[in-house]
């Protein structure tokens, strides 16, 4: 399969990914810029494809003990070959999550982080690269993927999901008695349009109340109309330069 390399961060990350099948783009920034992770830390990236979100927090965080579980055995390989390149160690699993290795099942982590597959079975025309479906459309319910990736998390660790605006109350409701401290930032491309993505974050075990913040704009004005990009300052400051998005 052909891949071509993609920079991040404005080029500090540097992720090969296939030509055709799923490619990252600026969800799983914005779902590394979120995560309040700290030096030594150790994170789980739940899906971690090519390894996109990882890479973008290790360059933002030094010194984290990252692990990524991911179904496809290509991807995974990717998302190896994607540590070398930017100096940054992954240990990547290649399984499925229902049926974690023992050695992953032994662990837990200060934060797990993921951007499953959006879409559920019958309700869009599946891609005709197969490996692009399985990182679209779910094999399992979400519920039960946010379920299996919250027992990998430390009692006050975060768990912060991206995902599609009406997958919110599904979400949610995975997410109830386990985590406190909700917090729900919707993301939308311009004012006054609607949001189409949220950033969910939770702390687990906590009794804290649910917080709905104000969106991120991601570009400025009602329409597109200069040359180049038309980054909001706020996105700016996450795609290009790295900044954290705390919630």
């Amino acid at each position: 399969m052909e891949t071509n390399i993609n920079g991040f961060l404005d080029g500090r990350v540097q992720i090969a990914q296939p030509r055709i099948g799923y490619r990252a783009a600026t969800d799983p920034v914005y779902l590394a810029a979120s995560v309040p992770a700290v030096a030594g830390d150790r994170v789980l990236d739940v899906g971690c494809g090519v390894g996109t979100a990882s890479f973008c927090l290790g360059a933002r965080v030094s010194n984290l003990i990252m692990a990524g579980i991911e179904l496809q055995d290509y991807y995974a390989a990717l998302a190896i070959s994607n540590g070398v390149r930017n100096d940054l160690f992954l240990d990547v699993i290649c399984a499925e999550l229902q049926n974690s290795p023992p050695e992953l099942r032994a662990q837990s982590f200060d934060h797990v982080m993921t951007n499953p597959p959006f879409f559920m079975e019958n309700t869009m025309s599946p891609p005709e690269d197969v490996s692009k479906t399985l990182a679209h459309v779910e094999t399992m319910g979400l519920d039960l993927w946010i379920k299996l990736a919250l027992k990998r998390l430390k009692p006050g660790g975060s768990f912060s999901i991206i995902h599609l605006t009406n997958r919110l109350p599904s979400i949610l409701t995975s997410m109830d008695g386990a985590c406190g401290n909700i917090r729900i930032l919707p993301i939308a491309a311009r004012t006054d349009r609607p949001a189409k993505r949220v950033l969910v974050q939770g702390i687990k075990s906590s009794k804290a109340p649910m917080q709905l913040l104000s969106p991120l704009i991601v570009h400025d004005g009602d329409v597109h109309d200069q040359d180049g990009d038309d980054y909001s300052a706020k996105a700016r400051a996450i795609l290009r330069d790295g900044a954290a998005l705390p919630l």
